[in-house]
């Protein structure tokens, strides 16, 4: 069963923009939607690999923003207005109506672990199997231990990601730069963003080091730019209204996939989420941080496989 896509195409979903699609797989396979991470980040490579493309329909897309989606948020002329948490939610709902998908599977990882468990709860009948990967909730919570209390770790580095962003509301000043007319002005907020988020993984045994500052100019514009827009926003999710709606997930499985060594998302959430959800697995993997690593890696596999002729 060959790695290429398919088929591909763009959505209009509303609001001037359009979202990339594309699917893997078996065209008559067990349907699943891949959720990226970010936001902002854009759909991984590699990422249908977890899956047995001769068993599975694979659909990964580029949320509003980012990857091959239009508008780009690198563009400072580009409404962030119409993206949010629920506007990625009518999304994941057009695009399963476009493709003629009844009910999917919806994996997702890092923030696409906690746009995931949104969609899930928003649409239980519209979803088969949860997989979610390097879990976060996304609360305020969550993102000032990620953008402030990690920085007891790496006070030096922390210093430079705080003075940069030019006043004490992270997330507002660097959502300001990130729009600012001037694209040298974006792309070096843009830059210190991106370190910061590399710095937070640094400790890790797996992965690339520049995970994050590796991105071409244009795509860390738009993933630093969508990230504090988020943040700022609380993700457009009521303080802990995921774990606190995740008992409404009973009769859907799941299986969490979480790593001990996730600085960045620490484990506590991934076990709430467990802990409410009857039915859940959750596999701690304890060499693995946010990037993984092999057992990582087989853990998902593993789950992916199980659920393959579930219908």
């Amino acid at each position: 069963m060959t790695s290429e896509p398919y088929g591909e195409g763009f959505l209009d979903v509303g609001d001037g923009n359009s979202v990339y699609w594309k699917v893997f797989g078996n065209p008559d396979g067990k349907p699943a939607v891949v959720l990226h991470g970010g936001p902002g980040s854009g759909s991984p490579k590699k990422t249908q690999h977890y899956f047995d493309l001769a068993e599975y329909r694979v659909v990964l897309f580029d949320q509003r923003g980012c990857g091959r989606s239009t508008p780009h948020a690198s563009d400072p002329a580009t409404d962030l207005g119409v993206n949010t948490t629920d506007h990625l939610l009518s999304d994941v709902e057009l695009l399963r109506e476009h493709l003629g998908v009844e009910r999917w599977l919806v994996f997702g990882g890092s923030w696409g672990s906690t746009l995931a468990l949104a969609y899930a709860q928003r649409f239980p009948e519209r979803v088969g199997e949860l997989v979610l990967v390097a879990v976060t909730t996304s609360t305020r919570a969550e993102n000032d231990w990620l953008y402030r209390g990690v920085g007891r770790f790496f006070p030096e580095a922390w210093e430079r990601f705080r003075a940069a962003a030019e006043e004490d509301d992270l997330f507002a000043g660097y959502s300001r730069l990130l729009a600012d007319p001037v694209r040298e002005v974006r792309e070096r907020a843009a830059a210190e963003w991106l370190l910061w988020e590399d710095t937070v993984l640094s400790l890790e045994s797996h992965g690339r080091p520049d995970q994050f500052s590796g991105k071409p100019p244009s795509d860390a514009v738009a993933f630093a730019r969508i990230c504090s827009h988020y943040w700022r926003h609380g993700s457009w999710l009521e303080e802990d209204a995921l774990v606190r709606g995740v008992g409404g997930l009973d009769g859907i499985p799941g299986v969490l996939v979480h790593g001990l060594r996730d600085l960045s998302c620490p484990v506590e959430a991934a076990w709430r989420l467990h802990r409410g959800w009857p039915g859940s697995e959750l596999h701690t993997v304890a060499d693995a941080g946010h990037k993984g690593s092999p057992e990582f890696s087989e853990r998902i596999r593993t789950a992916l496989a199980s659920f393959a002729h579930r219908r």
